[in-house]
């Protein structure tokens, strides 16, 4: 049961639940991947990653050729990409742009945000838009203009709005399920024959109550062609 938004002979896009890992890791658990060329019959590329608790759109590729030019898309940040996050404290302003400098932590698999440069960072942006607000949350667009590890995340974090249910960034609680309200929700990107532009979108989950209730109180979301930063 793939829910598949997007296939061709170059490329295919799904939208993956929270909670699957998108490659093999040390949980052992089946991937999304693994999933995946099991539905294709042939082995498949990553063109980026999404977290195991993050849903949303993760697009593959079906060829090594697809896969080179998509990765050079990629390193120009050719590629668009937008998310949602529900966070438990507004953001000081209701529209701008973050600018961090991130540092792994590989033991723990955590980023720390620092407003200057560090030795070993890597200069993360992103932009930021509240789309609305119910009595203890606050749903936010975003978009990516670098793909840094746990970029979101650690950025939201940093400014007083962790990502519900992320307990790894500073949420009060985890979700019972394990996930975090993130979902990759929109890309575009340039087909890599044609060149012609592509436009995906990732339903909400929308069997999570607070997704469901932000989607009915928020016609933005309804919009099939919103003005994403106006």
């Amino acid at each position: 049961m793939l829910d598949i938004l997007y296939k061709n002979n170059q490329l295919i896009a799904f939208n993956k639940p929270a909670n699957e890992p998108v490659q093999p890791d040390k949980t052992g658990d089946f991937s999304f991947l693994q999933r995946a060329e099991a539905y294709c019959k042939h082995p498949l590329h990553v063109v980026h990653r999404i977290d195991r608790p993050v849903s949303g759109i993760l697009l593959m590729a079906r060829s090594k050729a697809a896969m080179t030019t998509m990765s050079a898309q990629m390193k120009a940040q050719k590629i668009k990409r937008y998310y949602l996050a529900i966070v438990s404290q507004a953001p000081a302003q209701e529209e701008g742009t973050l600018l961090h400098f991130l540092r792994k932590n590989q033991q723990k698999n955590t980023v720390s945000a620092f407003e200057t440069e560090q030795p070993n960072s890597d200069r993360a942006e992103l932009r930021y838009r509240m789309l609305g607000s119910s009595e203890r949350y606050f749903l936010l667009l975003i978009e990516l203009h670098t793909g840094r590890h746990h970029q979101i995340r650690a950025q939201l974090s940093a400014i007083g709005c962790p990502i519900k249910g992320d307990i790894k960034y500073g949420a009060r609680r985890n979700n019972p399920d394990h996930s975090i309200h993130l979902h990759a929700w929109k890309m575009e990107f340039e087909h890599p024959v044609s060149g012609d532009t592509v436009a995906l979108t990732a339903d909400l989950p929308k069997a999570d109550p607070l997704w469901l209730a932000f989607w009915e109180n928020t016609p933005f979301l309804q919009n099939p062609n919103p003005v994403l930063f106006p």
